[in-house]
């Protein structure tokens, strides 16, 4: 039986005129800043009750209700039945698999509209799903009656049991069991590591990752539970977890295929590896962190089949491309791009770096870390802790008769000398500063110690940039600004959207990112000023007299154009609407 996925819970609850649009808003603000699912924050707010929720999805989506009381979550008594699915799974994701008939398992669970799960399951079994709905407490009672109570003392034992869910010793007295941990040798979390639950559950979120494009993917645990986040979009937003009890098993196989000591958990460690899904290949950043709870580990995917190299498809239009375009064709000069951690800086370095690319340039970059392999160019993996730092690196390319110089980021004195010399010297260098703004790159550099009377003369371009979501075209709605905000702030002509939510974007209502840039363009009148010490403020005001575009100005620009909303806007520029 097919869900009709186009339909969401707040509509739904709205249709049947269970919920206000106020109540639903303030629901939808808990779910944000908890994390809890929609239906999860409407019945903390007692907006809903369980059953009334479970009634009114069967009713709307056309899925049969089930209750524990009636005995219609009772499956036939078949040993094969139960091991379709994992028992920890059945029990952290609180389903119940009723009934199977040639390739269609029918399962019962408490929200029919988390497509993940369903699709999830659809992979694991290799069957299609015929959801049924049932309350999360009906479900609990019916697990317990088919797969028996949980073993709560070893749980407690083992510190894995929260005693708030009813175990043996909630609400009375706790008797303290003096038991010492036993560290498990290399070869069992190896073994662990190697079961087939393990590595199908990780190839699966692994997988998701890739699908819903996201950046990253964080691994943490809990005393009660394992959570694990996708950032899409530069957002994070939770999966399912697994079990708590495979979190030791996880972890291990993830450090196996990052070539990481799976018996050392006190120390951080990096490492790496390689997927392929189909035709697409993901090279993943691994980084583990011990936390009080075990290690927390966040890995970081880089697609190479989703680098953009072109300006234009990155965002940078008018006034700002013709600016970069000829920048970056000066034989000399510095380069900077600013913007804080996940702006997008490395992405438009390595699109100038593409557009530079010649077999008559030698073009050399040094990176901590290099984050993709670009033919042409020759990149060094800085490494600090053996004394090769990105001062070392530079000094070295000198005597490597460069053309064009990248560094990751400057970060101190030395660093920033040697750019400004090598750029003084004939060099064209590119690089990035942790600046809020264009204008304030200037200021961070002369702080750091450069001469006014140096940087002058060697600095061409800075560009500030962040990066906002874009809207998704399936689903995004017109909506035209308020009256008090057009007032507020001079808005373009222009037809602007909203975003509204669909399964294409997960909801959420935006698809991608694209960016926005503040471009400050050295000519002569900005050298004379910083020559001259001039605060931030005073560069900026100048360069806004000559036409430069505020990061606020590019994003209402992109609003007006039907790429992103102003509430985005707002929020990456000036954190609030």
């Amino acid at each position: 039986m097919a869900v009709r996925t186009h339909l969401r819970l707040g509509d739904i609850l709205l249709k049947e005129g269970i919920l206000t649009e106020e109540k639903l808003q303030e629901a939808i603000r808990i779910q944000k800043t908890t994390g809890k699912r929609l239906g999860e924050a409407l019945i903390g707010l007692h907006y809903v009750t369980d059953t009334q929720l479970a009634e009114i999805l069967g009713r709307q989506l056309g899925l049969p209700y089930r209750t524990f009381a009636k005995g219609e979550l009772v499956p036939p008594d078949d040993p094969a039945l139960k091991k379709i699915l994992p028992e920890d799974l059945v029990r952290s994701q609180c389903i119940l698999p009723l009934s199977k008939k040639e390739n269609l398992l029918t399962i019962a669970l408490s929200d029919p509209l988390d497509l993940l799960l369903l699709d999830n399951l659809k992979k694991m079994t290799g069957l299609s799903i015929s959801p049924v709905i049932s309350t999360k407490p009906d479900l609990q009672q019916a697990i317990e009656a088919v797969y028996g109570k949980r073993d709560f003392l070893r749980e407690a034992v083992a510190g894995t049991y929260d005693a708030e869910s009813g175990g043996a010793n909630a609400g009375g007295e706790v008797e303290v069991i003096e038991t010492s941990e036993e560290i498990p040798s290399e070869e069992e979390l190896a073994k662990k590591a190697g079961q087939v639950q393990v590595i199908r559950l990780v190839d699966l979120f692994l997988k998701e990752a890739v699908t819903a494009g996201a950046s990253d993917i964080h691994v943490e645990p809990y005393p009660d539970r394992i959570s694990i986040r996708l950032r899409i979009d530069g957002v994070l937003q939770p999966i399912d977890p697994p079990s708590v009890h495979l979190m030791p098993a996880i972890i291990s196989r993830i450090k196996i295929l990052a070539k990481m000591d799976i018996a050392e958990k006190r120390l951080p460690q990096d490492g790496g590896f390689t997927v392929k899904f189909g035709e697409k290949t993901v090279d993943l950043r691994v980084s583990t962190i011990p936390v009080v709870y075990g290690e927390k580990v966040v890995l970081r995917l880089l697609d190479k089949g989703n680098l953009v190299f072109d300006f234009k498809q990155l965002g940078i239009d008018g006034r700002a491309l013709q600016d970069m375009e000829k920048a970056i064709l000066s034989p000399y000069g510095l380069i900077f791009i600013t913007g804080p951690t996940g702006s997008g800086k490395s992405t438009t370095l390595y699109a100038a770096l593409s557009k530079l690319r010649s077999p008559a340039k030698n073009i050399l970059s040094v990176e901590d870390p290099v984050e993709y392999k670009i033919d042409g160019i020759n990149q060094v993996q800085a490494k600090p802790q053996i004394g090769l730092t990105f001062a070392v690196g530079l000094r070295a390319f000198l005597r490597q008769d460069p053309d064009i110089i990248m560094v990751g980021e400057v970060r101190d004195l030395e660093t920033a000398e040697i750019c400004v010399r090598a750029a003084l010297t004939g060099h064209l260098v590119l690089s990035t500063l942790h600046t809020n703004d264009a204008a304030s790159a200037v200021t961070r550099l002369i702080d750091l110690g450069i001469e006014p009377f140096l940087l002058s003369p060697s600095l061409i371009l800075v560009i500030a940039q962040r990066l906002v979501r874009k809207l998704c075209a399936e689903c995004k709605e017109a909506h035209p600004p308020a009256s008090s905000l057009q007032e507020k702030v001079k808005l373009p002509p222009g037809t602007y959207f909203r975003p509204k939510g669909c399964p294409a974007c997960r909801n959420s209502g935006y698809r991608g990112r694209v960016g926005i840039y503040e471009v400050l363009r050295a000519d002569d009148k900005i050298r004379d000023l910083i020559a001259k010490g001039a605060t931030a403020d005073e560069i900026k005001a100048l360069s806004r007299s000559q036409g430069m575009k505020s990061l606020l100005e590019s994003g209402i620009d992109k609003a007006a154009a039907g790429l992103t909303s102003l509430e985005e806007v707002f929020s990456i520029t000036t954190g609030e609407l």
